[in-house]
């Protein structure tokens, strides 16, 4: 009773495949999961900030950039943390996402519409956006130049 027999369960190929996949997935270095949790924060604050800020009466054609490329900037982040692996040679379009939010309030709104408020929350987002766009395309190049740290 007090023995523990690893019978054919130990040997079934997918308990071998659910190791390695865990194996690989708590190796994933703290800088890359901060990057990708920020990405994942940043785009729900962007899908977010026209009801935080208050300008999603005023202006309905940036609420609705702002939702849709929020939305897009999370689910990025949020596949980021799921597969890292397969996902990474997307997180080159978060840095024209976060370009986007930056140039928005003068694109999607006439220039005079857009409060102060509500170019600084664009503009701040969209910087951090880039620059964490930024980080995750420099981790994409670091796994991609050294084949064992895709794990």
């Amino acid at each position: 009773m007090g023995t523990h027999r690893h019978g054919a369960m130990g040997l079934h190929p997918e308990l071998a495949e659910m190791r390695e996949w865990l194996e690989r997935s708590g190796s994933t270095s703290n800088s890359a999961i901060a990057v990708e949790g920020l990405i994942l924060l940043a785009g729900v604050y962007a899908a977010i900030s026209p009801w935080v800020i208050h300008f999603a009466a005023q202006t309905p054609s940036l609420t609705a950039s702002n939702l849709i490329v929020g939305i897009t900037i999370a689910l990025i982040g949020f596949a980021l943390t799921l597969a890292p692996d397969r996902m990474l040679r997307v997180s080159w379009m978060i840095v024209p996402l976060g370009v986007w939010l930056i140039i928005s309030p003068w694109v999607a709104t006439a220039a005079h519409s857009a409060r102060a408020g509500i170019i600084w929350s664009n503009v701040v987002v969209g910087a951090l956006t880039v620059l964490l766009g930024l980080a995750a395309m420099g981790l994409t190049i670091g796994r991609s130049r050294h084949p064992d740290m895709r794990r």
